[in-house]
């Protein structure tokens, strides 16, 4: 099985990939191969509302989104991780997730989805539940742990000292395993849920 997992730190080796780094350890025990993919830093822009996506299949604007698109296709999980800016995901986090959940045309449906956050203090539960938005409206269970998926950490290196934080990350990674690997018995037996036409409104009509 195989976990995708997306770093939206800018800084490489911080406190948010400390946190994805304790998951995947645990990745490793249960047998899963993964991934760590590190956009933080990189030039997205946001969605421009083009609607070629729509005919093509992919973003019209070639970059990591469309290079992560294929391992989202091709895996049984999905981790994204942020840091804590204003109560919210890094913006370039954000423009990356728009673009990936809106142009990959791929049934998402029961691929597992789990957001980490790190932050010095305040702003956690925020950030966390606008990362899950995405999972919630594309039909993917989200996993969850024995607390809220968060980690405290000002400098880098510092989320190292949050030992409770550190063991809601591996508690998240077993119990995200588990609910990945259940998913898989129950498609071998039951196939997935029937999909219906969607039935698109406004508030008009």
């Amino acid at each position: 099985m195989k976990v995708l997992m997306i770093n939206g730190s800018p800084h490489a080796e911080g406190n948010t990939y400390i946190a994805l780094r304790e998951m995947e350890k645990i990745f490793k025990e249960e047998g899963m191969e993964t991934r760590i993919l590190h956009i933080g830093n990189k030039a997205i822009r946001g969605c421009v509302a083009c609607g070629s996506c729509g005919k093509t299949g992919k973003c019209a604007f070639d970059d990591e989104v469309n290079e992560a698109a294929k391992l989202f296709e091709a895996c049984d999980g999905l981790v994204v991780g942020s840091p804590v800016y204003y109560a919210s995901a890094n913006g370039t986090l954000s423009a990356f997730l728009d673009r990936l959940f809106f142009s990959a045309r791929f049934d998402k449906r029961m691929k597992v989805g789990a957001s980490v956050v790190a932050a010095r203090r305040g702003g956690l539960s925020a950030t966390f539940d606008e990362l899950n938005k995405y999972f919630t409206i594309s039909g993917m269970p989200v996993a969850s742990s024995q607390y809220w998926n968060s980690v405290h950490g000002g400098t880098p290196g510092e989320a190292l000292q949050d030992k409770e934080g550190l063991q809601t990350m591996r508690a998240l990674a077993r119990n995200m395993a588990f609910l990945m690997k259940s998913i898989a018995l129950g498609k071998e037996a039951y196939g997935i849920p029937e999909a219906e036409t969607p039935c698109k409104t406004n508030f008009i009509r």
